[in-house]
């Protein structure tokens, strides 16, 4: 059985929501708490195949958007508990045994996230490799450095460098202070690695990526806020994301016979 989230018992998922390998999703309960499954081919989803699957890139993705569609369609709904990706049991009666075995743990976390969600703030910087250095002025190349040009090139291509290390440190500076007042407004905070743009798509340079634990009903409020920083933060181009579920603030051991630890980071 592949499992994507913890909930309270009686949490119900959407009809109709279909998961990994396109699979109808349903609850398995144990007491006080739900887990939120699907029936998957064992043949898929044993040790040798999960182990091929998961240096398979296309595949990889596949199965976190389905997992990922299933915890936010359900936390949109009811809290949930993330799981980490590929968490896998043989059978409903394995699902049991880990919600009776962790149930302390888990009915805790529940409580003190329940009506709360995850927003995502990213800020950005322009790299400066992309800004154009000054050039030596055309046919100056060969003639004697007593005429100046040579030291003209190099002052100005200083200049250019130190403009561009100051433009940066204001942009570390600026995502900083936004870190803080964000973190003032949270009631939880996680700051993840910066993201790679090679990897993520984006330009510029990533100089904040944080994680911030808010209440439902003052989401508002805290978009607010966020635009606000970004008004004040110029050469600083700051996004919102979310509401996602609370990936970042389920920090619990992997479970007993997972399959895999690949996922949104943070997953309990």
């Amino acid at each position: 059985m592949y499992t994507y989230a913890v909930a309270r018992a009686g949490c119900r998922p959407p009809d109709g929501l279909l998961g990994v390998a396109d699979a109808p999703v349903e609850t398995v309960t144990e007491g006080a708490l739900a887990a939120l499954v699907s029936r998957v081919p064992a043949a898929d989803f044993d040790e040798e195949a999960l182990r091929a699957h998961l240096e398979d890139m296309a595949w990889l993705e596949r199965t976190a958007r389905a997992h990922r569609s299933v915890v936010d369609t359900a936390a949109a709904e009811f809290c949930v508990l993330p799981l980490r990706l590929v968490t896998v049991h043989r059978d409903a009666r394995g699902v049991r045994q880990v919600l009776a075995q962790r149930a302390e743990e888990f009915l805790s976390a529940l409580v003190s996230l329940d009506g709360r969600m995850e927003w995502g703030v990213k800020a950005y910087v322009e790299d400066p490799g992309t800004a154009k250095p000054p050039v030596p002025a055309t046919g100056s190349a060969r003639q004697a450095p007593a005429d100046g040009s040579g030291r003209d090139f190099l002052r100005r291509r200083l200049a250019h460098r130190q403009a561009q290390e100051q433009s940066q440190r204001r942009a570390d500076e600026l995502a900083g202070a936004a870190h803080e007042a964000l973190d003032k407004f949270a009631e939880r905070s996680r700051l993840h690695r910066p993201q790679d743009p090679r990897l993520s798509g984006v330009s510029g340079r990533n100089v904040l990526n944080g994680a911030y634990l808010i209440p439902r009903d003052q989401a508002g409020a805290f978009a607010g806020l966020v635009g606000e920083l970004a008004d004040r933060s110029p050469g600083v181009r700051i996004e919102l994301t979310g509401p996602w579920a609370p990936y970042s603030f389920t920090q619990a051991p992997q479970p007993p016979e997972a399959g895999g630890e690949t996922g949104p980071g943070g997953a309990v």
